[in-house]
Parts: structure tokens; C-alpha cells; sequence
């Protein structure tokens, strides 16, 4: 695949979005600390929680390619389950990594590890907007992830390319990425495609993990698809974390 950008991105400085604050969430972890958990088999479910305000809800196709995608990297002998709810969140407006982590652990069922064998993610999506308007998606602890629809909206071109639906296919799978601790997030990669400019991202326009997926920068590929899978060299370091040729730092879990 062969993606065009329209113009040159200029979106370096809504990375902070994306990692903001993590340094103060050490009871839950930061992106990355549930990479075990996620990629072996002994954790052997992985459970999806979805909540999501009025209007906001996710397509069904982006929570099927989400669900292949975790699949065909993680170990998950019991399965991969998705379930979603119509949520109230107490919070509203502008949203910052603080207010996504009270709000996601005040409406998830349970914590991430509190059941037997059972891996639980939560992805809220509320109302409203990240605190850096740029910024669609944001993972803010082990666990964690807030998808802003208003801004998802906003990111479809005028010309309809990128769609609306694309848009939050690709960054769904990039913050769950996130979670599995793309890139070098939790680990120091053999291969060399982080981003230099912007770290925790590929380098390649072809990855899911390309930074400019969770931005409204996203709108500039108006060319070929948006990424929505991680590449080879995502899949060559997920595979070394589960086989232990890879070393993992500061898992909450591990086997």
C-alpha cells in the first residue's frame, strides 16, 4: 500500500496527548503493563469493555477488526469478548488523562486482573473532546483507553476520504496497540522503526502504530487505505515479548 499525504504533518506536539501524566499512574500501570497478560496464554480470556455515551457508540465493523486483530497476536485460548453499554459519564466537555482514568475506572465492571484467568480492557467513549483538540484517542494507563468521537468526526476530510467509519476502525486498533506496548513503550525493540520525532510510534505510514493515525492529522491520507494492522516489524516485537526473546519492564502481570 502506497499512502499519500496531502500535505506535510505538522502535528508533532499533540504526542503528549497520547502518554500524558502516565508517570502518576503507578497503581494501574502504564500503556504496555498488561503486555504479558495480553500476548500468553496463561491469562487465558481477554475481555473488552466498552462503554459509551449517547450517540457515541462504535461500529460493530470496527469492534470485529479490533477483535482479529488482538487475535492474531495474543494468546487467548478462552477467547476474545466484547461487551458495550450506554453509559453516563460524570464528566463532560474537555477531557484530560486525568479525567478519562477516574471516569474509566469509576464505570469499568472490574479491574483488569481481578478475575481468574481473565484479562479486562476498558475503552470509554464520552461526549466531548481531549484537552488537545488534535488528539482522537488516548491510552492512559495499563488498562485504559478513551476514544473522542467528536473529534473522529471532525478528522473526515471534506472529501469523505478518510471516512468517518475508517477513522475509528484505525485508531481503535492504534490505542489497543498502545495497551500491547507499541512501540517500545514497555521494551527495547531489535528492529529500528520508532519514530524518532515522536517516540511510542512507528515509522511507517503502512503501520497502525504511524503516529499521525490517533490525530486529526489522520484526515491527510486521502490515498490509498488508513492503516488498521500492525506491520512486520510490530508483529516481529510482539512475538519476542510472548516468546521471552524480548524483555518486558514494568508488567503488572507476569507469567
Amino acid at each position: 500500500m502506497r499512502v499519500v499525504l496531502l500535505a506535510t504533518l505538522l502535528f508533532s506536539a499533540t504526542l503528549a496527548g497520547c502518554f500524558e501524566d502516565i508517570a502518576s499512574v503507578e497503581d494501574h500501570g502504564i500503556p504496555g503493563g498488561l503486555t504479558l497478560a495480553c500476548l500468553r496464554s496463561d491469562v487465558s480470556s481477554l475481555v473488552i469493555e466498552i462503554d459509551y455515551s449517547t450517540g457515541n457508540a462504535p461500529t460493530s465493523e470496527s469492534i470485529a477488526t479490533l477483535k482479529s486483530r488482538l487475535a492474531s497476536v495474543c494468546d487467548k485460548p478462552g477467547g476474545i469478548t466484547v461487551s458495550s453499554t450506554a453509559t453516563d459519564f460524570p464528566h463532560s466537555g474537555s477531557w484530560t488523562a486525568d479525567d478519562v482514568r477516574a471516569s474509566g475506572h469509576d464505570t469499568r465492571e472490574t479491574g483488569p486482573l481481578t478475575e481468574s484467568g481473565v484479562l479486562r480492557w476498558h475503552i470509554i467513549f464520552p461526549a466531548g473532546k481531549y484537552t488537545d483538540e488534535s488528539v482522537l484517542g488516548v491510552a492512559v494507563d495499563a488498562s485504559t483507553i478513551a476514544i473522542f468521537q467528536d473529534s473522529v468526526d471532525e478528522a473526515e476530510s471534506f472529501l469523505g476520504r478518510p471516512s468517518r467509519d475508517d477513522v475509528e476502525k484505525a485508531v481503535m486498533v492504534h490505542e489497543f496497540g498502545h495497551l500491547l506496548g507499541l512501540v517500545n513503550l514497555v521494551y527495547d525493540s531489535p528492529f529500528s522503526h520508532e519514530d524518532s520525532e515522536h517516540s511510542g510510534h512507528s515509522d511507517n505510514e503502512d503501520s497502525v502504530m504511524y503516529w499521525a493515525v490517533e490525530t486529526i492529522g489522520i484526515n491527510q491520507f486521502i490515498s490509498g487505505d488508513i492503516p488498521d494492522d500492525f506491520d512486520e516489524d510490530d508483529r516481529a516485537d510482539l512475538a519476542g515479548l510472548a516468546d521471552g526473546s524480548i524483555t518486558a519492564r514494568e508488567q503488572i502481570h507476569a507469567s
